[in-house]
């Protein structure tokens, strides 16, 4: 009998099996919608541009030209509705936060000023923000509509 089990081949422990199957299932783990959806949203923004059609339920002005571009990682950029802006974005999942928002300082009409001013200081507030498919919308501190923006045909 003692030569049979020799020649059996030995069935692996209940631990080695687990320490097989673990790697696997944590790898899949990493590939689960969520977690593409995650790491997918902020890099379907860089390179982007968009132009804005309502300051929380406050449509834009006539033919504004406020717009919202992500050029490249971080860098965040438009026009205000008179004057040309610049600054940083930090993106993560869903969450989006600007900083450093500066632009230049032409004159303008006194609706594209007001405009202009409520457009830029809703920015600094911006707490996260939702992409649905052409459509931006970004959720400001303190508004209980977002800023809706629609994709700027390339």
């Amino acid at each position: 009998m003692h030569a049979q089990s020799l020649n059996r081949p030995a069935r692996p422990s209940r631990r080695a099996l687990l320490w097989l199957i673990a790697p696997l299932w944590l790898g899949l783990q990493a590939c689960t919608p969520l977690a593409m959806n995650a790491n997918a949203a902020p890099a379907a923004l860089w390179g982007t541009e968009w132009r804005l059609q309502s300051l929380g339920d406050q449509a834009v002005m006539a033919n504004s030209t406020a717009t919202l571009a992500f050029p490249e990682t971080g860098r965040v950029g438009g026009n205000g509705s008179c004057n040309q802006f610049f600054g940083r974005v930090s993106i993560e999942r869903d969450r989006m936060q600007f900083s450093a928002i500066g632009s230049t300082k032409m004159a303008c009409k006194d609706s594209a000023s007001a405009q202009e001013s409520k457009y830029l200081a809703a920015l600094g507030k911006a707490e996260r923000f939702e992409r649905e498919g052409d459509t931006l919308l970004i959720y400001v501190q303190g508004t209980e509509q977002p800023l809706r923006l629609a994709l700027n045909a390339p």
